[in-house]
């Protein structure tokens, strides 16, 4: 392993009918190892171009804020991506 690198584990699972929808499993194992426990909420991040999904164990809304706050955000952020790069370079 190469300076830095970060260990990597792979585990292949097959995608299986669960319900009406279709899922794919995790061993308590592999979800212990990344803080994740029953009735967790985790995000979902689909990159369409590279064919791969990220599951990440949410993080925690602080009390009192705004559930939407972080989307209305993210889009403020894409709307004003190349005047926040131009303060950057000042």
């Amino acid at each position: 392993m190469k300076n830095g690198a970060v260990p990597v584990e792979r585990v292949y699972r097959k995608v299986t009918k669960i319900g009406n929808s279709l899922g794919v499993t995790f061993t308590k194992a592999a979800l212990k190892k990344v803080n994740l426990d029953l009735g967790d909420d985790v995000e979902i991040i689909v990159n369409e171009q590279t064919h791969e999904i990220v599951l990440r164990k949410a993080a925690a809304v602080p009390q009192g804020l705004d559930p939407n706050f972080f989307e209305v955000l993210q889009a403020n952020v894409n709307q004003y991506h190349q005047t926040i790069e131009g303060l950057k370079e000042r």
